[in-house]
């Protein structure tokens, strides 16, 4: 069972999955299934992480409803945002940068 935590961002939710393992358990078909607004929670997709990163404070994969991922994603990064800062990673004030596919933000 993997828990997790929905958040909403001008009008996009997503599910933010806690990194305590690879991405690739999370597999295609369990995304899909998750993301269906019909027969799972219903999200706009995964955000999985925080995840160690060589080059950035944190790093981030995210996933879109389909199970492929997504380079990067605004509302996405300004909710894993929220989250680094809900759980005490991150303060207001500071900055701080976040790996992702489609680079450092």
């Amino acid at each position: 069972m993997k828990t997790f935590v929905k958040y909403e961002a001008l009008g996009n939710d997503y599910l933010v999955l806690e990194a305590k393992g690879d991405a690739a358990e999370l597999g295609e078909e369990f995304i899909r299934k998750v993301c269906d607004r019909h027969f799972g929670v219903g999200s706009d997709g995964i955000l999985f992480g925080p995840l160690e990163s060589h080059v950035a404070d944190f790093r981030l994969k995210i996933f879109n409803p389909d199970g492929s991922e997504a380079e990067k994603s605004g509302n996405g990064l300004r909710i894993f945002s929220r989250h680094l800062l809900e759980t005490k990673r991150v303060i207001v004030g500071k900055t701080f940068t976040v790996e992702t596919l489609g680079g450092i933000v």
